[in-house]
């Protein structure tokens, strides 16, 4: 273990005190099951519903955004792999003051989405056995990702792999019945073409300012990838599992998400979207699906349990990490015989589960603020990614050019045009009526973080 903050100026990758029994699999499904939610089942229709079928350009941009950050994040944590992953980068970068915000911006932003998580799957599981009322239920899965997560690493990548998996399975089996129904194949079905497409306004029916709204509507829905970099600190190999995790998750998910909605609206008029009503749903049903509810119904609720068990597990080592530079306290820096930091484990699902109870006590209140203090907490934290890695790259090259075994594409330049798109996407946040409350609330969470920040700093300082 650590007992202290590794220094700002050196690069050398420390040996990390937690298990190495993640394989390449694992890693691989981490990425997917962080990222493929309810937010692609059910959120879609939202970006739909303002886009029209223009919400395959919208995915295109906000896909395109995400790869950017991954493919950095690939960069720094292929040639410095740790359990903190960009916290520790933008430490190294940046400064202690950058890897305690970012560290503890990215653990509020997972506890609190945990309670969305349990919640969302405890709802769907009280409609299936409404004797078991939604609170047991809650209790239910927060036990037993518990444990999954208290047992050795290799016991939690099965769990996430054939989660993962799943959904995984149910995408492919869903793009290959609607590519049949397009084409007519499917019984009782006649080729749409491009109709759909085409007509209703067009492709683009509420112009550029249509995509624009969908980018804003989608594009976080791509949080979570950040996850499997986390993970990549307790493989065998972190510099080469990082590397091929990364290439092939963003690229299957673009494919998912991209797909995935290709093929709905062309199947659907986009008209008759409504936001709420998953869009998967309503394509199972026109294509003559029995129960098709009930299915997309398992499958939301595979992903929630799947996304609520990548992010208890992000949580936990990102605190761990923390704990190890001196950044949280010392006692969560416990590993366990099996390699797993048990009390970071423990700590996370106990705030976790302090945010389910606000969420189910006081939806409209105090969590509806709580989730708007996190609503643009990832943008944030992708920033910071990306300055990080305009600060880094240079020092790698000069120190250690042989970690850099995984390299951004058209360094700086793309970088900067990754940073250039996250500003974009805060400007529109201040100009939606709807989306402002989130940049708001996530802009105090952030200061107040920075303003802890700069204290510690400042008495760190006064101290030496």
């Amino acid at each position: 273990m650590h007992d202290a903050p590794p220094a700002a100026d050196s690069l050398a990758a420390e040996k990390e005190p937690l298990s190495a029994g993640l394989k390449q699999r694992h890693l691989t499904m981490l990425g997917l099951g962080g990222v493929i939610g309810a937010g692609l089942f059910v959120g879609s229709g939202a970006g739909i519903a303002v886009a029209g079928p223009g919400i395959v350009v919208s995915y295109l941009i906000a896909g395109a955004l995400a790869m950017l950050v991954m493919r950095m994040l690939g960069e720094m944590s292929a040639a410095m792999p740790a359990s903190g992953a960009f916290s520790v980068h933008a430490e190294r970068a940046l400064g202690r003051w950058a890897g305690f915000t970012v560290g503890w911006l990215y653990w509020f932003l997972l506890v609190v989405v945990l309670a969305v998580e349990a919640t969302g799957a405890a709802q769907i599981a009280n409609g299936w056995v409404p004797g078991v009322p939604q609170w047991a239920w809650v209790l239910i899965f927060m036990v037993v990702f518990t444990a999954a997560n208290l047992s050795a690493v290799k016991n939690f990548g099965e769990f996430e792999f054939w989660f993962a998996a799943l959904k995984v399975g149910a995408i492919v089996l869903f793009l290959a019945l609607s590519l049949l129904a397009i084409f007519g194949v499917l019984p009782d079905t006649e080729a749409v073409g491009f109709s759909n497409l085409t007509g209703q306004g067009g492709f683009l029916p509420n112009g550029v300012s249509g995509v624009v709204s969908g980018v804003l509507a989608v594009v976080f829905a791509f949080g979570g990838l950040e996850v499997l970099t986390i993970a990549a600190a307790e493989s065998d190999d972190p510099a080469r599992a990082v590397g091929r995790a990364v290439r092939s998750a963003v690229w299957r998910i673009l494919f998912f998400y991209v797909g995935s909605m290709l093929v709905i609206v062309t199947l659907l008029p986009w008209s008759s979207m409504q936001p709420g009503r998953s869009p998967y749903v309503a394509v199972l049903d026109h294509i003559g699906i029995p129960a098709a509810g009930q299915i997309m119904n398992i499958v939301v609720f595979v992903a929630l349990l799947s996304a609520l068990n990548a992010n208890l597990y992000g949580s936990s080592r990102m605190v761990f990490s923390l704990a190890e530079r001196g950044e949280a306290p010392k006692g969560l820096l416990k590993v366990a015989g099996n390699g797993v930091p048990r009390r970071a484990v423990t700590a996370s699902v106990a705030f976790g589960f302090a945010s389910v109870i606000l969420n189910l006590e006081w939806p409209d209140s105090i969590f509806r603020y709580l989730l708007n203090a996190v609503g643009a907490v990832l943008l944030f934290v992708w920033g910071l990614i990306a300055v990080s890695q305009l600060r880094l790259r240079r020092r790698i090259e000069r120190e250690m050019p042989e970690r850099l075994a995984l390299k951004m594409w058209a360094f700086p330049y793309l970088t900067w045009v990754a940073l250039a798109g996250m500003a974009g996407v805060l400007v529109l946040m201040v100009t939606d009526e709807g989306a402002r409350p989130q940049l708001l609330w996530s802009a105090a969470a952030t200061a107040a973080v920075l303003a802890v920040a700069w204290v510690r700093e400042l008495r760190l300082r006064r101290a030496a």
